[in-house]
């Protein structure tokens, strides 16, 4: 039997087709968006604007599926009737707004041009006010809210992006009925959902982002949300009262889309969940297990089980119980710029292509820790955790009239190591235990130079999941669950999911290097995060200098 698990990314959509008994793939379908800029719609006028077109979801959605059904053909083993369950994971939060019947309300002709009527990716930070008022706010009156994310809203989330449309496009928000998670729109496309009310809404987005919580009923009180606008408030009753955890599905294949790929029809679909919890699950995830699925951004995920506990996490994106798998909390971490940083420096700044990235990276992996005498602070896409500001911004300090292109293209992968060491002290911090990090993602699989500075940095052991497709895969996992071929995830992860033999192991000379340079890091950090607004950093930049020199003796 095999079940399908359809991967919606930044910049294109990924379905795999994989056998349930050991999760090996046999097919494999790729779209990229065909709107706007590698699928983002931007706005010269605003450069923290990020959307994009909901039809280049049922494209992509049509196309990869199909792709990955013929590729699995080819082989004698596989046939479409046996195709036993269907998972979505995507990125988030990226509300979506949408009318009655569950349509968005891009496809209306007098908002499809309107870029505040397409889907608000994750990327996009235009709310930033909002978030930083829903934070003031919830501080004041209801505290218990964010704490469970670490005290601080952010505009990549939920309520910031939909109050920030009602107050620059009344119209599109008087327009929509209600709002709706890609993640959660999907599978309910899948479905055949046509009355917005009827969508099965997943724990992991409405956790993490909408501050569902079963405690205080589910989502933020009415009340509550009339401080932020009456309208917000009004919008509560037309959102959902419930979300599930992945232990319930979100629907059944409808027989339009059944006929659509040819697949036995009314076959489970798994909830919807966003790509880094689902890359959990395709990655291993256990207690004690940190999964870091790095691409443009990275996001890291731990778990702790219900019955343990945990303490609230300053900083953290989120501590949501069945975000990730049933009867634990799942916590959520990451940082907003990595892929996308380095994309940054070879494709924009350098103006060069893929090719450059491997010359850089040969170039970087033959200087030492610290020989450059660089620091940089990647917040080039603002800080997502520990400090929970997109209003910062990036810095590379320690340059000479000598500085190299890979001098500084190695600063800027060293800068997101020190950034995800800032997070695994956070978590251990507060008596989370962490003994063993596996990373996936294609600069995780394809970079040993990052993996072998990201083990030097932290101290950690990097190990790297098997799967090329983990999110996917975690998503096909969970379909597979849905259909009762496994018992439990438990039973599910062990046949279907495994991590590469190769490892990446600390080098004890270089740790004591990154041991100075993080001690520099985060005095950067603190200074400029706010965390220690009158730090002196009179001796930082001689210190890089000491440094530079006692690599190059």
């Amino acid at each position: 039997m095999f079940s399908i698990g359809i991967d919606f990314g930044t910049n294109s959509v990924r379905a795999i087709v994989v056998r349930c008994s050991d999760g090996k793939e046999f097919g494999l379908g790729v779209v990229d968006y065909p709107s706007g800029r590698q699928g983002i719609l931007l706005d010269e006028g605003n450069d923290l604007l990020a959307r994009q077109n909901p039809r280049d979801y049922l494209l992509g959605l049509r196309q990869s599926v199909s792709q990955a059904l013929v590729e699995a053909e080819r082989d004698p083993a596989f046939s479409r009737d046996q195709i036993v369950g269907i998972g979505v994971d995507t990125t988030g939060s990226s509300p979506l707004p949408i009318d009655e019947h569950n349509v968005p309300l891009a496809f209306d002709p007098r908002f499809s041009d309107n870029l505040n009527a397409h889907c608000w990716l994750w990327r996009d930070h235009t709310s930033w006010q909002e978030a930083e008022d829903f934070t003031r706010i919830a501080a004041e009156h209801r505290p218990h809210y964010i704490a469970i994310c670490g005290s601080t809203y952010s505009s990549e989330w939920w309520w910031a992006k939909i109050w920030h449309c009602l107050n620059v496009a009344p119209d599109v928000f008087d327009a929509a009925y209600s709002w709706v998670e890609l993640a959660d729109w999907i599978p309910s496309i899948l479905a055949g959902k046509k009355d917005a009310q009827r969508i099965k809404r997943g724990m992991c987005a409405a956790g993490h982002k909408a501050l569902y919580n079963r405690k205080w009923g589910g989502l933020p009180d009415r009340e509550f949300l009339s401080m932020l606008d009456p309208k917000i408030g009004a919008l509560r009753d037309r959102l959902y009262d419930w979300a599930q955890d992945a232990s319930s599905p979100a629907g059944w294949l409808c027989g339009e889309w059944a006929a659509e790929f040819g697949l036995p029809e009314g076959i489970p679909i798994a909830i919807g969940a966003f790509d880094v919890h689902y890359g959990a699950i395709g990655s291993g995830i256990r207690e004690g297990t940190l999964v870091k699925v790095i691409g443009t951004s990275t996001c890291d995920c731990a778990m702790v089980p219900v019955d343990h506990g945990v303490a609230e996490i300053p900083g953290i994106c989120g501590i949501v119980e069945g975000s990730i798998l049933p009867r634990f909390y799942g916590i959520e971490a990451g940082q907003s710029a990595v892929g996308d940083l380095f994309k940054w420096w070879v494709e924009e700044i350098c103006d060069g292509s893929k090719d450059l990235h491997a010359e850089l990276t040969r170039e970087a992996q033959d200087l030492k820790p610290g020989q450059s005498g660089l620091l940089a602070l990647d917040w080039n896409n603002g800080n997502r955790t520990i400090l929970v500001d997109q209003r910062l911004s990036g810095l590379i300090l320690g340059q000479t009239l000598h500085t190299s292109k890979a001098e500084i293209y190695r600063a800027l992968v060293e800068a997101t190591a020190f950034g995800a060491r800032a997070i695994i002290e956070r978590i251990r911090e507060n008596g989370v235990k962490i003994d063993r990090v596996v990373c996936t993602g294609g600069i995780a699989e394809k970079n040993p130079m990052l993996m072998q500075i990201y083990a030097d940095v932290t101290g950690c052991v990097m190990q790297v999941a098997t799967s090329s497709q983990t999110c996917a895969l975690g998503a096909a996992v969970a379909a597979s669950v849905m259909a009762q071929f496994h018992p439990s995830f438990t039973v599910a992860q062990e046949a279907m999911t495994s991590v590469r033999e190769a490892q990446y192991v600390p080098i004890a000379e270089n740790r004591e290097t990154y041991d100075r340079l993080y001690a520099l890091y985060r005095q950067l950090h603190d200074s400029f995060g706010g965390l220690e607004p009158s730090a002196d950093l009179t001796r930082l930049m001689k210190d890089l200098i000491d440094l530079k020199h006692a690599a190059n003796r």
